[in-house]
């Protein structure tokens, strides 16, 4: 619960301030001060904010604040699923939840629908198969944070992230749902925030193990009283923006990667804020309020952060006020309290007694 909520309030908390580049810009808007409620698209910022190659707009036009980005409502979405396929348990198919998705998107979503899913959506209209679908896009987008209430060993967890993201099919994309999710099962099973994700990245190597060390860096860096960087007003925005490249498109300004949608700035950017707070008593709020100050696609990074220090610290470091104000949590609280691992461990009254293991399939 601590994962799935701290998922979703970190989710909610960017919805005022999604796709805003400018950090200076969110912090007056917020009163001078990190961001402690939620608020509407746009919010003291004239309605809009400022999604740099894509323009200005309220990308999230039939949400208000408690509500979800649609990072959250993909989560919301995914949960669903996961109850009403619950008894008995079995495996995650795409092909079985894509009337559901079908269905919540034809429906009344009123988040921002992402390209890929456009592009998902349309494929299926046209009878495109199952293991065809998705568009090649290297934004991270994790939506399976559910399935630790569902699955108990780390590779069908794994499998349950990436079936998830089957909107998509880049290699790094689908790579950073993997990586969150085995960061979280270790955390769910003692590991500490850094260690589970130090021994992740050793696992998968290459890129993954690039990024984290230039992450873990990147905050040793910020947290140096002697850094130039230290003394920046706004160094959490800097640290973010310097961890990847500044793409220019030919559009006003040059993307800043680094704040942007693509894994190679939310991947660091999750884990430079893990990494930073876990040991605060307080961490789990405070880095999502440090990342929703950040902006860019904050709501991306705000679903691993709050997944991974949310299972560290438990559903309750969640402060109240947020509990109370966002729109779906007894929704989803229901939902979850349907799941397998929970609904077993309410009934044992115990934890770890229950070994459901699912056979994963190919779809």
């Amino acid at each position: 619960k601590g994962a799935f909520f701290g998922a979703l309030v970190g989710d909610a908390l960017c919805l005022g301030s999604h796709y805003e580049y400018d950090a200076a810009k969110i912090f007056k808007a917020c009163g001078n001060r990190p961001l402690d409620k939620f608020m509407s698209p746009g919010e003291m910022m004239g309605g809009h904010t400022h999604g740099i190659g894509w323009g200005e707009r309220n990308y999230h036009p039939g949400k208000t604040a408690g509500g979800t980005t649609d990072y959250g409502d993909y989560n919301i979405l995914v949960l669903e699923h996961l109850a009403a396929i619950s008894d008995p348990p079995r495996a995650l198919s795409v092909a079985a939840m894509i009337p559901h998705w079908m269905n919540r998107l034809e429906n009344g979503w009123g988040s921002w629908i992402c390209t890929m899913t456009q592009e998902t959506y349309a494929q299926v209209k046209r009878g495109t198969p199952i293991e065809h679908l998705g568009g090649i896009s290297n934004a991270m987008a994790i939506r399976h944070v559910a399935a630790h209430a569902y699955y108990e060993t780390e590779e069908e967890l794994v499998d349950a992230a990436r079936k998830t993201m089957f909107t998509h099919k880049d290699i790094h994309a689908l790579g950073g749902g993997e990586f969150f999710a085995r960061v979280t099962h270790r955390v769910m099973n003692d590991a500490t925030p850094l260690d589970a994700i130090k021994s992740v990245a050793l696992l998968m190597g290459g890129f993954f193990e690039q990024k984290t060390a230039q992450a873990i860096a990147k905050c040793t860096e910020e947290a140096d009283p002697s850094s130039a960087l230290s003394k920046e007003p706004f160094s959490d925005d800097l640290a973010l923006t310097s961890m990847a490249r500044l793409w220019d498109i030919g559009r006003s300004e040059p993307i800043k990667v680094g704040k942007a949608s693509p894994t190679e700035g939310t991947l660091p950017g999750a884990i430079y804020f893990i990494i930073k707070y876990a040991n605060q008593e307080d961490g789990l709020k405070q880095a999502l309020q440090a990342n929703t100050m950040v902006g860019g696609d904050n709501a991306s990074r705000s679903i691993a952060i709050g997944m991974v220090l949310g299972a560290y610290k438990g559903v309750h470091a969640i402060p109240s006020a947020w509990k109370e104000t966002l729109d779906q949590w007894d929704y989803c609280e229901n939902l979850l309290n349907q799941l397998p691992l929970l609904k077993h461990r309410e009934k044992k009254g115990e934890r770890g007694q229950v070994h459901l293991i699912v056979r994963p399939e190919t779809t």
